[in-house]
């Protein structure tokens, strides 16, 4: 099979197992002239099991008009947020602290969520780069 030429490389933050033809989905596929239908079943039969859950697309589309996809679990900054019920991190993490910690229970779940999306299969190098994430946020980690 011959290689086909990439013409567009989006990323689409949608809910998982909610995307539909209507905006942001439709009005970014139509432009390319892609069936966004070709997109949303795929995508929500994929993510189905994630449901309600803000997810990133990274959609390839090629210049036959067809087009690949994968699915990216939510950010880290934002998982870290929902495991302690914050809204934001701080706006000056060097010298100020959010008041909970992340306990290393949660830097453990974070990090095997993450896991498969990281450029890595270690789980302590996963834990790593959340952990430095929520440093970036003010966040200290327990123990």
């Amino acid at each position: 099979m011959a290689n086909k030429k990439v013409i567009a490389n989006l990323k689409m933050k949608i809910k998982a197992g909610q995307a539909s033809a209507g905006p942001p989905v439709g009005s970014t596929l139509g432009q390319y002239g892609v069936n966004m239908m070709d997109f949303v079943n795929p995508f929500n039969d994929a993510t189905k099991d994630m449901q309600g859950a803000v997810v990133t697309a990274h959609i390839a589309i090629y210049d036959d008009r067809t087009m690949s996809f994968r699915v990216v679990s939510a950010p880290t900054d934002d998982l870290i947020r929902s495991k302690l019920g914050i809204e934001k991190g701080s706006g000056r993490p060097n010298s100020e602290k959010i008041a909970k910690k992340l306990s290393t229970k949660d830097l453990n779940d974070i990090a095997e969520i993450k896991a498969k999306d990281m450029n890595t299969d270690d789980i302590d190098a996963a834990k790593k780069i959340v952990a430095g994430t929520a440093r970036s946020m003010g966040v200290e980690i327990e123990g």
